[in-house]
């Protein structure tokens, strides 16, 4: 279960940096609710995850999640730019989590 919990928190991770942004510096009310409720989340299934992972494992994997997931999200529905590097270094995070997962 300690695996489905971090899987969610780093999908929750995504959403908080998707309305982070949104929030124009939390300046918009709603988006920085979700912010806020999404981060929450996220901190608390880490939390549950880590009662069973490693510290180092469970962290590496979520700010993985969110970060390789944040930029997907940012190409997607942001408009941002995908670039030879900066899709190399998403699929360098990749091939750590996949190798934090196996270690």
């Amino acid at each position: 279960m300690a695996w489905v919990f971090l899987f969610a928190a780093g999908l929750l991770e995504i959403v908080w940096a998707f309305f982070m942004k949104e929030s124009h510096g939390f300046t918009r009310l709603t988006p920085t609710l979700i912010t806020l409720g999404a981060m929450i989340a996220s901190f608390g299934l880490l939390s549950l995850s880590m009662r069973s992972l490693p510290l180092g494992t469970s962290y590496m994997i979520w700010t993985g999640i969110g970060a390789v997931g944040a930029f997907v999200v940012g190409v997607m529905f942001l408009g941002e730019t995908v670039s030879l590097q900066r899709a190399v270094a998403a699929l360098l995070i990749i091939a750590g989590i996949v190798t934090m997962k196996l270690a």
